[in-house]
């Protein structure tokens, strides 16, 4: 206290040049801190705006409210299944208490962004590269509340988190790709397989119908005729004997 009126008294005597010394202005997204003899002031940050500061006592740190964006350098991860994927993110955070954001850890960015890092390899250490490759959405929103629950206490909220991009080694994405390729083939044989099963059965059905009329067999085959005359041009020699016969 006596300090403080020593200050105080220092600020009378040398107004009106001492005023200028007092006079602090932040911007509308930062929020000022400010100590008093190494003490933080009670009434929590100021700003924004104009406030006054005693020259000789009082100390005070900007902090910056602004959203901000970190990109996650990618990560060599080996999974649950043992395969190694490197794996990059997204953090966007920012500084919900100022007070407690400069009070409780020396440098909250560095913080938040080297344990975004390390909850990125321990959440996708226990994943399969199945669970990695299509669920990433969900990855993501758990490290999201993971993150947020470990920074309350620095004053931080983590507000989203994006997997940026899933590298895998080239072997593995030629083994996936001889896969994709071996199970299209597959489903080709299938189909294919299933068309004629059912083109046989038509078939059948046609041969019973022809055959409950003899007539319906040499229209069958002048049909047949007309369509090759029409897609080549061929002579056709035709036995007309023979079909009168039959």
């Amino acid at each position: 206290r006596i300090l403080v009126g020593l200050s105080l008294i220092f600020l009378l005597i040398t107004l009106p040049i001492s005023i200028w010394m007092c006079i602090v202005i932040v911007k509308e997204y930062q929020r000022a801190i400010i100590f008093r003899l190494g003490r933080l002031l009670s009434g929590g940050a100021k700003g924004p705006g104009l406030f006054f500061v005693l020259p000789c006592t009082d100390s005070f740190i900007n902090v910056d409210m602004r959203t901000v964006t970190f990109n996650i350098p990618p990560q060599e991860v080996l999974t649950r299944d043992s395969v190694a994927v490197c794996v990059d993110a997204l953090v966007y955070y920012r500084v919900q208490n100022p007070t407690l954001a400069v009070a409780n850890v020396s440098n909250a960015d560095a913080a938040t962004q080297l344990l975004a890092q390390t909850t990125l390899r321990n959440v996708l250490s226990n994943k399969n590269l199945a669970e990695i490759l299509s669920d990433c959405e969900h990855i993501a929103h758990f490290m999201q509340v993971t993150l947020d629950n470990a920074t309350d206490d620095w004053g931080i909220k983590v507000e989203r988190v994006e997997i940026k991009d899933v590298k895998l080694p080239p072997q593995l994405l030629r083994a996936m790709a001889s896969e994709a390729e071996a199970t299209r083939e597959a489903r080709a044989k299938v189909i294919a397989a299933e068309g004629e099963m059912s083109a046989s059965r038509a078939l059948k059905e046609a041969s019973l119908v022809i055959a409950e009329s003899p007539s319906a067999l040499q229209l069958r085959y002048l049909q047949t005729l007309n369509t090759i005359a029409e897609e080549k041009n061929s002579t056709i020699i035709l036995c007309l004997d023979c079909l009168t016969k039959k």
